[in-house]
């Protein structure tokens, strides 16, 4: 087994050479992950916004579990999307247990609750910025719903960002489900595990500066983001 220092030298050199094996598992975590968010997103921004502004039997409930679910277990998820998916399962027909499409189902369930939980605080702030103006203007309860999800998008979008944050960092649910299965369902987190496993260091240590690089980014970015944002609050 090579030295650490050896490793890091070895998953530099997998870097800058754009090693074909090494980028292969980095787009396909990508493409899964920006899948899953960008659903978690249509489906969290209009549901939480929903939830921030109408009023129906149940809504505290619906609210107390999705706050909860933000902290949903991956593993438990992962089982649960499993056993749907398995041949015995509802789903078992269809085929897509052990596909990329496992992994976007999978992941989604897990970021859906943070967009909707948060994008619902966001929209509740808002509403009660506006709640005047809208009354004045007699706007009904889509125009209400559509106006604060326009006007509260930049404060959305550091919402999608922490989604994809925690989506990068997924791996005990992808695992269960995408079976970590060789140039088909293998991305950063379940590769990371498996080469350490193995001994691999160098491909392990590669993967882990580019996931800690996208994570750093994306956090980066959101703090950017919202500063902005504070600042021409106050402006």
């Amino acid at each position: 087994m090579p030295t650490i220092y050896e490793a890091f030298q070895e998953a530099f050199f997998l870097i800058v050479s754009l090693n074909s094996d090494l980028f292969e598992i980095v787009l396909l975590s990508l493409s899964i992950t920006f899948k899953a968010v960008l659903i978690a997103c249509i489906i969290g921004f209009p549901l939480g916004t929903a939830l921030a502004v109408l009023n129906f039997w149940g809504k505290n409930t619906l609210v107390i579990l999705f706050n909860s679910f933000m902290g949903l277990p991956p593993v438990v998820v992962g089982l649960a999307v499993y056993l749907m998916l398995s041949a015995t399962g509802p789903l078992g027909p269809l085929g897509l247990l052990y596909t990329p499409t496992a992994m976007v189902i999978a992941q989604t369930i897990l970021v859906t609750p943070i967009i909707v939980a948060n994008s619902r605080q966001i929209v509740v702030l808002l509403a009660e910025e506006y709640d005047e103006t809208l009354r004045s203007m007699q706007a009904t309860k889509l125009d209400t719903m559509l106006t604060l999800l326009w006007d509260s998008r930049f404060s959305l979008l550091t919402t999608a960002l922490a989604g994809l944050g925690r989506a990068f960092s997924e791996v005990g649910a992808v695992m269960i489900v995408g079976g970590n299965i060789n140039h088909f369902t293998r991305i950063m987190t379940t590769a990371i595990a498996l080469q350490t496993a193995r001994g691999d260091l160098a491909l392990a240590l590669g993967l882990g500066i580019i996931l800690l690089f996208l994570t750093i980014s994306v956090n980066a970015f959101a703090y950017i983001l919202n500063s902005s944002l504070h600042k021409y609050a106050y402006v």
